[in-house]
């Protein structure tokens, strides 16, 4: 039985390479045209690393990126105010948590698909169920028939949108500017991602290689970020923060920061229907703020390939991919959001309670709520 997925995303890719492990056909299809260079890091945490290792991709991507163990929330000055000693997730699943170059990885996942056919350039524009089979249309004029279709089209979703209705977004109310800087800093900052919560805006940076660095800034905005931020120099705007903050903005050059807001999927209870199922960002898109968003689209990936190579009926396989899947998912989803606003506090006195209590918080409450996030063995 042949599988179409659409979308060759990290969500896409991975799901491939582990049908394709399971001995099935797939083939892919991509909007975009091309695969651009995204000019963007990622920070795979332990579960991620955990899949990878399962797909025999562990070690390429521990080489080709850099091992974090340390995980800090500081305030605007960079005192910590709470931090997480990733060397125990390492001892207890046998592997490194890794940030790494967007583009690297999609090479990396691309690689393993050489016998694979992907199609670029192949945007939705309808979706028909033909019988047993579904009917994709493009807006090249071209049509693709799938025995088993497999949505991993992000956030804004076309197979989302074309088999299941009242789905809905949520605005954020919060802009992110990304960018990559090549520089020397202190040799702490090669092992260490450190987030800085300032007063409506905060900043974290992490490296993704030797001397090369991953930063993101988000800031509150009220009703159009564009026009609210049209003028803005980010290092005024992040002028408050550690000298540090100015540093890495600057030696980045203006015309490769990336600008998006911040939004996520309304948690939505049913992912699949007949031989269609959603996957990654188009079932359960979070905000970044757990840094899970890709890493639950990796756990999706291969939770669904072992469904799909354990049951004959596809819809049997379907439901008890999302039976394994939902409740984490959209776990995350929520706690993301709330981590979302309790970052981005604009009032000074709850700022200093907030702060307080991230202080106080004894370290192995931090540590119980990673560990649920970190831990893929009963999931399969």
């Amino acid at each position: 039985m042949k599988t179409t997925i659409i979308g060759a995303g990290i969500g896409g890719l991975t799901t491939a390479i582990a049908l394709k492990q399971k001995g099935f056909d797939v083939e892919i299809f991509e909007a975009s045209p091309v695969f651009s260079e995204a000019g963007a890091g990622i920070n795979l945490a332990t579960n991620a690393m955990q899949v990878y290792k399962r797909l025999g991709l562990y070690e390429t991507i521990l080489n080709a990126g850099s091992h974090n163990d340390t995980m800090n929330i500081t305030d605007e000055k960079l005192n910590v105010l709470s931090g997480i000693n990733l060397k125990h997730y390492e001892e207890k699943h046998k592997v490194k948590s890794v940030a790494i170059h967007r583009t690297t990885l999609h090479e990396i996942l691309l690689s393993q698909l050489s016998d694979v056919n992907i199609h670029l350039d192949k945007k939705v524009k309808s979706i028909n169920r033909q019988g047993k089979n579904t009917e994709i249309q493009f807006e090249d004029g071209t049509n693709h028939l799938a025995e088993v279709l497999i949505g991993a089209d992000g956030i804004n979703s076309a197979v989302r949108k074309s088999v299941f209705d009242n789905t809905s977004l949520r605005i954020a109310k919060q802009v992110c500017w990304r960018g990559i800087v090549k520089m020397d800093l202190d040799q702490k900052y090669q092992i260490e991602l450190n987030e800085l919560w300032g007063k409506g805006k905060r900043f974290g940076f992490v490296a993704i290689g030797v001397n090369e660095y991953y930063w993101y800034a988000l800031a509150n905005y009220k009703n159009d970020y564009q026009q609210e931020y049209k003028n803005v120099e980010l290092t005024e705007l992040y002028s408050d923060f550690h000298p540090l903050v100015a540093k890495l903005i600057k030696n980045t050059p203006k015309e490769s920061i990336l600008t998006n807001i911040i939004a996520d999927l309304k948690p939505i209870l049913t992912w699949y229907s007949g031989n269609i199922c959603l996957l990654g960002d188009s079932a359960h898109a979070t905000t970044p703020n757990l840094g899970q968003g890709a890493c639950q689209a990796i756990e999706s990936a291969l939770v669904l390939a072992n469904c799909m190579d354990k049951y004959d009926s596809v819809e049997k396989a379907f439901e008890k991919f999302q039976e394994i899947r939902i409740k984490k998912a959209n776990k995350i989803t929520k706690t993301s959001w709330n981590i979302g606003v309790l970052s981005q506090l604009n009032n000074g006195f709850l700022i200093s309670l907030r702060n307080f209590v991230l202080k106080i918080t004894p370290s192995k409450v931090n540590m119980k709520q990673t560990d649920s996030i970190f831990e893929i063995e009963n999931l399969y």
